[in-house]
Order: C-alpha cells, then structure tokens, then sequence
C-alpha cells in the first residue's frame, strides 16, 4: 500500500529559503568554520538552529567542503591526565596569523591544566618571548594559585644552553645552570619539567588546533586587527 505522504515535501524539511541563507553566510561571514562551530555560531548570532549534519547536508549540497581535510596522523598512547588540578600545567607558544590579513602575525603564548584542559593564562605577543610566558604564569598563578609542575618544550627560554653538567663537575657537587625562566620557577617550588617531543606535550598542542580553527573566525567577527585589540577580547 502506497503512503499517503509519497511525493510530498516532509513538513519538517529546512525552507530552500533558509538553506541559501546558510550558505551565503558561510561564504561571505564565516568561511573557513568546521561544521560544528559554524552551528554554533548560526545559533549563537544569527538565531538559526540546525544540527551539525543539517548544516553539512546544506553546505555540500552547494558545493561547499570544508577547508581543512584533517588526517588521522600516527597513533601517540597519550599519557594519563594528572587526577587533580593545578598538579601540572602544559605552557607552550603558537606563533600563527591570527589576524588573517587584517593585521600582523601574532604569537599566542598559553598554558592548559593537564587535568581539566582548562586554560590558564594567555597573551598575544609579537613574538616568542621570555616576557609572554611571565605574563601567562602571572595570570595563572594569581587566578588559581602555584601549580606544582610545570611541562614545556626545551627553548632556550625555558633552558639554559650549558644545563648539561660534566661529570666532573656532577662529583664536585656543581648544580644545573637555570634560565631567567627557570630561577623563577625553582624560586616557587614549581617542578619543571622538559619535554623532549612534541607528543609528549600534546594537550597545548591540541588547544593550537582548536583555537587556530576557532578562535581565528571569533577575531574576525569581532573586528579585530591589532594587539591590543586582540588582548583585550582574548579573556
């Protein structure tokens, strides 16, 4: 028996009307969004409300693919989450066109709770610097206290270039050389520890994933094309 509704458009089926809506705004106010996000901010600004595979269904239909094809790279056995937080931070720097071509290129230095995945603390500075980290852990530090570990990688910022000890000079007793960096952190008591690989610190590397795909398109609709500008909105 043939059902009634055969040949009828669903009444639940999203209006062609609001489906070149969509794709207008993809193309002309939030290109470059994944699907996820670009719902989000559908809802969030333009009081649209669709599911993430509505809004896939929508683009692909007007020919519209994501810009970032992400591939599964090589499988890293990622390390235990620590059981509390403020046990270990990951600090790191990710130097990026934050700005796309409204502005110059900005380095974000930042660091995560390896516990929560909660950010910290940070800044955007013209570069990599001594100053953006110390600035990252001020914010951190008075906002949710000392943390007893700290990860990063092993810029000289974070290390002094004579660190390695001789073996003479480990007999007589002689300690590790600290950077200005480092001083710092043994004066606090937190335990600093150098990663020897990307993977190993791979939740700050995750967090530049994200905010290069996000926080990116969220600059961009704020009108923001300079540091103090992009300072300002970044808490």
């Amino acid at each position: 028996m043939a059902h009634q509704n055969r040949g009828r458009k669903p009444v639940h089926a999203i209006p062609d009307t609001i489906k070149e809506h969509v794709a207008e705004l993809y193309r002309s106010k939030y290109y470059g969004s994944n699907n996820c996000h670009f719902a989000e901010l559908l809802q969030e600004h333009e009081s649209i409300t669709l599911s993430v595979s509505s809004v896939r269904r929508i683009l692909l239909a007007k020919g519209i693919k994501q810009p970032k094809q992400r591939r599964r790279g090589k499988f890293h056995q990622p390390r235990s989450r620590k059981t509390q937080a403020g046990m270990l931070w990951q600090i790191d720097a990710s130097s990026f066109a934050w700005l796309e071509d409204r502005g110059p290129e900005l380095t974000l230095h930042g660091a995560i709770d390896d516990a929560t995945g909660m950010v910290v603390g940070a800044v955007f500075r013209p570069t990599e610097t001594q100053e953006g980290y110390f600035t990252v852990m001020k914010q951190a530090i008075q906002q949710y206290g000392i943390p007893l570990g700290l990860y990063s990688d092993r810029h000289t910022i974070f290390r002094s270039t004579k660190e390695t000890l001789t073996l003479e000079q480990e007999l007589v007793g002689e300690t590790k050389p600290l950077s200005n960096f480092g001083k710092a952190m043994a004066d606090l008591g937190i335990t600093h520890i150098k990663a020897l690989s990307p993977q190993a610190k791979g939740r700050i590397e995750r967090l530049w994933q994200t905010f290069q795909d996000r926080l990116v398109i969220e600059l961009r609709l704020l009108g923001v094309s300079t540091l103090e500008e992009a300072n300002r909105v970044l808490p």
